[in-house]
């Protein structure tokens, strides 16, 4: 199961995507699972030569809630090549570019990775013709269908 942050896509111009390793907590990993996290307000940011995830809410897993507990906003490390993260404070100091996650999901070995993405954002007659051109691409799926 993926957690997909919609809002990411609709407010920004995604240039390049990464996927990267994300340390959790165990209760955090079965929380992830069933699918009990929010990505709409998180961001991503480099402090140290370090990726960190801020403001993301993973909820607690209840069975493990009494033992373990966990704050669930907490600030979360994300593991990345030191090449990459130098590479990604180079493009971050241009203007208007931002680290955004887009989604969380389980790679094939079975361990939580994060997509984020480098992106820009849009101005608001951008999303208004993203949202044009996707109704036109709806109206003729609908016509091709009859």
């Amino acid at each position: 199961m993926a957690i997909i942050n919609r809002r990411a896509r609709h407010e920004y111009h995604i240039l390049e995507t990464f996927d990267v390793g994300i340390m959790l907590a165990g209760p955090e990993v079965k929380s992830l699972r069933i699918g009990q996290a929010n990505l709409a307000e998180a961001h991503c940011l480099i402090r140290q030569e370090r990726v960190w995830l801020i403001n993301c809410h993973v909820s607690p897993y209840k069975p493990a809630a009494r033992n373990n507990p966990v704050e669930p906003a907490r600030a979360r490390e994300l593991l990345m090549h030191k090449s990459e993260i130098n590479r990604l404070l180079g493009k971050l100091k241009e203007k208007g570019l931002t680290l955004v996650p887009l989604k969380f999901y389980f790679n094939e070995r079975g361990y939580a990775k994060l997509q984020i993405g480098l992106a820009s954002g849009k101005k608001q007659h951008d999303k208004r013709h993203d949202l044009k051109e996707r109704d036109v691409a709806r109206d003729l799926q609908r016509r091709y269908k009859m």
